[in-house]
């Protein structure tokens, strides 16, 4: 008598989308800093200098990014340091935020 055949099915494999950023890091966040009418421009200068131990011309860079774009992106970092400086900034009386960076 003839034996049957089995026919052997190959599992299927479904590969499903990952939401990992394009260079296989963690994504960061940054670190905004804001326009506003109330601080002076070299007060906001000496934050910088104080808050991430910028030299004066970079903390100067990003203090005029901030007075002529509205906004200056002052870091990119993990989670916990991004909001530390941003709990710093604030002390400080200046407009700052933290965006997520993918």
């Amino acid at each position: 008598m003839a034996a049957t055949a089995t026919p052997e099915i190959a599992p299927v494999v479904v590969q499903e989308p990952q939401d990992k950023p394009k260079s296989g890091l963690e994504p960061g966040y940054l670190v905004v800093c804001w326009n506003d009418p109330v601080n002076y421009m070299h007060y906001v200068t000496h934050v910088f200098q104080m808050v991430f131990g910028w030299s004066r011309k970079k903390a100067e860079f990003h203090m005029l990014q901030v007075h002529e774009q509205g906004k200056s992106i002052l870091a990119r970092e993990s989670m916990e340091k991004a909001e530390h400086y941003v709990h710093e900034l604030q002390k400080y009386t200046l407009h700052a935020t933290m965006e997520r960076d993918e």
